[in-house]
């Protein structure tokens, strides 16, 4: 039986090494390849593949919001992530969107390969150390909006322009990064964003 593969990543080189390496197994076939995360279901739609290996980093969509949408309206297709962010909090969010394995850029080919193969036999496949990782942090302490608040102001916005860009107030926006600073242990919005990021939690 012949592999489907969908593959998702937003670096060009990234995405030909991985599709070269994996034709190279006899029961594997590539039959789409997206730079962007809001092309993930079309394509998926267009070619039925059997599993969608996705980035989490990509323009459009992120990673984890595309296999949230592709598991639910294409339940059939079985997501992987593949990333280079081998965090805890990401790991949580992939399972909640909906992935049935999560893989490291840095694993040896042959584990992605096992890995496909595995998902294919319906089995769930995480790194082991990075599961107990994710078991050890625990859930995220950051409500919806609180991480709302902190991807905009990830990229310096002023607290106006953080209200703006989500109709609240500015003092809702001030309570907000303050309850986010203070759940992330930190001094300021921006290491705020910093460690939630690091932690996988935005």
């Amino acid at each position: 039986m012949t592999i489907r593969l969908l593959l998702a990543d937003d670096q060009d080189l990234i995405r030909g090494a991985l599709s070269a390496l994996l034709e190279l197994e006899e029961d594997f076939e590539v039959v789409a390849s997206v730079a962007r995360g809001d092309k993930v279901v079309e394509a998926a739609r267009a070619h039925r593949p059997d599993v969608a290996l996705l980035d989490i980093e990509m323009p459009g969509l992120d990673g984890l919001a595309a296999a949230s949408v592709l598991t639910a309206q294409m339940p059939e297709c079985r997501v992987v992530i593949l990333t280079t962010f081998g965090r805890a909090g990401y790991l949580r969010r992939a399972m909640t969107a909906g992935a049935v394995g999560f893989v490291v850029k840095d694993a040896r080919p042959e584990a992605l390969v096992d890995a496909i193969r595995r998902v294919m036999r319906g089995e769930r496949v995480i790194d082991p150390a990075l599961a107990a990782a994710t078991l050890a942090a625990g859930e995220s302490p950051l409500t919806g909006r609180e991480r709302d608040v902190l991807n905009v102001a990830r990229s310096g916005a002023t607290v106006a322009e953080i209200a703006a860009k989500l109709y609240l107030s500015e003092g809702t926006v001030r309570n907000y990064l303050s309850v986010a600073i203070a759940k992330t242990g930190t001094r300021n919005r921006m290491e705020a964003v910093r460690t939630a990021d690091e932690r996988g939690w935005l």
